[in-house]
């Protein structure tokens, strides 16, 4: 139990500190936001009006109380582009870029784990230098250029589906599922190679361990130490990796809604920068800090579940 509070208690301190960064990082931009998301041509009375709405006239430290109440009641303000609250634009577009983050990890865990066992099975063999070699391929390549590459082979050459087309799930979920699969690949292929490769790494580590020795000494099958002894402490450090991953997910997962016009957070965010409303802008920083943050608590918790040794001694 003291185990679980002292994460708690890291995870709520980690919290508080990112929303700080975030909104200490667009209060002290130098100038006027007001005037930069006016223009120079801005007239006195927009200027005030703006200032007004954006709590400028107030000191930073009630600006920040203010802005943290909102957001912990879900209210984070009004967007300057949208004129629609925040909350309403994030909660609209968040379940599609949650699914495809989702599709993503799935396919990273259900592919990197075989991936990398096969691997390390056949390290040192024509076939395990290629699959080394494959691998190395998919780490060198960024997302958004596969991203591209799928819209060229199955979009616009196989006809599999319709670039820029996107169908939502109430729509479609055939249709949805059809569409988003390619995205999450163009996300989950280069991190299922860096996965693999770890995990592999590992299992090789493994091997030369004593009780991998002694296990084979006592006549039990490599296939049965592999699999029952192993794999099983390989995938320890494989589950610190997974949680560091989830940051790279979801900064892939905006690009790769850039490519494929998808109407999720990536591309609110985009716009929001574009257009500079910074009450969106900064409620999407958080909101997205937030989920990383939670997916590398849900991560340490998996970690201490799968190996207790982690728990700190009281």
């Amino acid at each position: 139990m003291k185990f679980y509070l002292k994460k708690l208690l890291s995870l709520l301190l980690t919290l508080l500190l990112v929303s700080v960064m975030a909104f200490a990082a667009f209060n002290l931009i130098p100038g006027d936001p007001a005037q930069l998301i006016l223009g120079t041509q801005a007239t006195p009375e927009a200027l005030a009006e703006l200032h007004q709405k954006l709590g400028l006239d107030k000191s930073m430290p009630e600006r920040y109380a203010g802005w943290l109440l909102g957001l912990l009641h879900g209210n984070m303000g009004t967007s300057l582009q949208y004129s629609r609250p925040v909350s309403e634009l994030i909660g609209s577009r968040l379940p599609v870029t949650a699914a495809l983050a989702l599709m993503a990890l799935l396919l990273i865990f259900t592919v990197s784990v075989p991936v990398g066992v096969f691997s390390a099975q056949k390290r040192g063999s024509p076939v395990g230098r290629l699959l080394d070699s494959v691998t190395m391929l998919n780490i060198s390549m960024p997302g958004f250029f596969l991203g591209i590459l799928f819209i060229w082979i199955f979009g616009l050459v196989l006809h599999f589906f319709s670039p820029g087309g996107y169908v939502g799930w109430r729509e479609s979920p055939a249709g949805f599922l059809r569409y988003m699969i390619f995205p999450a690949l163009a996300v989950a292929l280069p991190n299922i190679a860096v996965a693999s490769k770890f995990l592999r790494s590992a299992l090789v580590e493994e091997s030369g361990a004593d009780y991998v020795r002694t296990a084979v000494s006592k006549g039990l099958s490599k296939h049965i130490v592999l699999y029952r002894h192993m794999l099983k402490n390989a995938l320890i450090p494989f589950l610190t990796l997974s949680g560091m991953m989830v940051a790279e997910i979801f900064s892939g997962s905006i690009l790769i809604e850039q490519v494929f016009g998808i109407p999720g957070v990536g591309r609110l965010l985009i716009s929001s920068i574009l257009s500079r409303d910074f009450p969106l802008l900064e409620s999407l920083v958080v909101y997205l800090a937030f989920l990383v943050v939670l997916a590398n608590f849900a991560a340490d918790l998996l970690l201490q579940a799968a190996d207790p040794r982690i728990r700190v001694k009281p």
